[in-house]
């Protein structure tokens, strides 16, 4: 078990304890640990690259904690009504078709390797935004007025292309 290994087990352990601090609407401590968690996703990976502690453990746990921690807080604020449940649908679609592909290739015998698109790292950079602005909207009392509606619709067409060239790429692979 690598350092790198376990920050992203702590992170995954963050998860429900983000979700029942946004369930109980303290969001302070929702945002904080939204926070140190981002934080660690960084650190876990600067020290897996530079102390060549990669594993292929981490190479799958790392997107794991990544996505459970993104699903959970944009399926956790639209049920508390913090965002339009319309988003978190889109979130959740989105990662729920990508997993499903990954799994029916790996059962028709056709394995596909899922590559970072230049389309989904920004998708991830608006939803973990969007995610942050809205736990520290509540949190802080920030408003944005009319820029969170853009920042709602640039994370939902960000997550539409991103499922879209997952799908295209992956249409392309099963029918080659």
């Amino acid at each position: 078990m690598t350092i790198p290994n376990l920050i992203t087990i702590a992170r995954l352990i963050m998860v429900p304890i983000v979700i029942v601090m946004i369930m109980q609407q303290q969001w302070a401590a929702a945002f904080i640990l939204f926070v140190v968690a981002g934080i660690s996703d960084g650190v876990d990976g600067f020290i897996a690259r530079h102390f060549d502690m990669r594993s292929e453990f981490g190479a799958y746990i790392d997107p794991i904690a990544d996505k459970a921690l993104l699903v959970s807080i944009y399926v956790a604020l639209a049920v508390v009504g913090a965002i339009p449940s319309w988003l978190a649908i889109t979130v959740v679609s989105r990662d729920v078709m990508i997993v499903s592909a990954v799994l029916l290739s790996w059962v028709m015998s056709r394995p596909v390797e899922i590559k970072p698109l230049m389309v989904s790292k920004l998708n991830t950079v608006a939803q973990i935004g969007f995610a942050a602005y809205a736990l520290a909207a509540n949190a802080y009392g920030i408003e944005l007025g009319g820029l969170e509606d853009i920042m709602m619709l640039t994370v939902a067409t960000l997550t539409v292309a991103s499922a879209g060239a997952y799908l295209g790429g992956w249409l392309r692979h099963m029918a080659a």
